[in-house]
């Protein structure tokens, strides 16, 4: 496992408030900051399949630090109560599926973006300044259609030479797509707003795909976890779209150096949104990917195909300058060694046979 990047901000005594704090990068937020010594948080209805186990996890690794509060993100009172008693706070609660958003979009726009006003207001009525990161996502710039795009062997490459180079910036203007680009885009910018209005020290991060280690993936999200979940017990995989679809995929590690990273730096980095993601180096397509994971295995793993979903991008890599200039990050972890260690979590979690050639590749 990574060690622990950026050092935090001298410790005031209060606790460290994670909504979604067993979640997969909630988690993963909360054992870094438990693992310094801060008591931790942690605010979780526990609807998720899996998450209980995280959270599990992470009292057995740190006992009394981990102080779970199983509330749902909409009962503002019980979020107020939290929000009292918090030094810090990271944002991660959030309905995460496109395709659940389009069948109950009420219900996403309660918990992504009235939950995410609910806290900002209760921030801003504590009379003393919290910083707050709030985790956004890429959707923000919608299916990004207006770029055009070459089928190179089996991946779509950018034909914009900046775009190829670099990535996505935070220059690109936002154009929400679907019910969850909708919710999650307004509640970047209500934070952004907030920051700007009356002070709040917050800051966001437009999140591109994350992995690793505590990740419970389905179909809906997070698909790296769930393609390898399929691959090891020998299940077909589907693909929607052609496969050839870009995506820079982050080690959560290295997503947690950002989170840790942009509050250690509050007072620099306040109102402002930042792209996170694997960048140029950390880009794969959907189909080289399983081909990978199939070298992992030493077996092919099996693929259907369905039409293209509501607001999928062909394209999308975060140009990472700069974040990793504002938060001072290092070099991330390459996707081939992260998918690899991801393997062998999850083969080891779910008592699923490993093959020898992934040990070698993690090795």
């Amino acid at each position: 496992m990574k060690a622990a990047g950026a050092e935090l901000p001298p410790n005031d005594g209060r606790p460290v408030l994670v909504t979604g704090g067993a979640g997969f990068i909630g988690c993963n937020i909360a054992d870094r900051v438990a693992a310094a010594g801060r008591q931790v948080l942690v605010y979780d209805n526990l609807a998720r399949a899996g998450v209980e186990g995280n959270l599990r996890w992470l009292e057995e690794r740190h006992g009394s630090r981990i102080v779970r509060i199983i509330a749902d993100i909409r009962d503002c009172d019980e979020l107020a109560r939290a929000v009292r008693q918090a030094g810090a706070v990271f944002h991660m609660a959030a309905q995460v599926a496109v395709t659940t958003s389009l069948a109950d979009p009420v219900e996403d726009y309660e918990v992504n973006l009235q939950a995410t006003f609910g806290l900002l207001d209760a921030l801003r009525c504590l009379g003393r300044p919290v910083p707050t990161v709030f985790a956004s996502t890429n959707k923000v710039y919608g299916d990004l259609a207006d770029l055009s795009f070459a089928l190179h062997g089996e991946a779509y490459v950018p034909d914009d030479a900046t775009v190829r180079a670099h990535g996505i910036g935070e220059g690109r203007p936002l154009d929400f797509h679907t019910p969850y680009g909708c919710s999650k885009g307004a509640a970047d910018q209500y934070v952004l707003e907030f920051a700007r209005s009356y002070g709040l020290p917050a800051a966001v991060l437009r999140m591109s795909c994350i992995y690793g280690r505590r990740q419970m993936g389905t179909e809906d999200q997070g698909w790296v976890a769930h393609f390898l979940i399929r691959a090891l017990a020998g299940q077909p995989i589907t693909l929607y779209g052609d496969g050839c679809q870009v995506r820079d995929i982050l080690d959560v590690a290295d997503a947690v150096d950002a989170y840790m990273a942009a509050w250690a730096r509050m007072d620099a980095v306040k109102g402002r949104a930042f792209n996170l993601g694997g960048g140029p180096a950390n880009a794969v397509s959907l189909r080289t990917l399983l081909a990978y994971m199939g070298d992992l295995l030493g077996r092919p793993v099996e693929t259907s195909f369905e039409d293209w979903r509501a607001g999928d991008q062909r394209y999308f890599v975060a140009d990472t300058r700069a974040a990793d200039a504002a938060l001072g990050l290092g070099p991330k972890v390459l996707w081939r060694n992260g998918v690899a260690q991801l393997a062998g979590w999850l083969a080891e979690a779910r008592s699923l046979p490993l093959p020898r050639p992934a040990a070698r590749a993690a090795a």
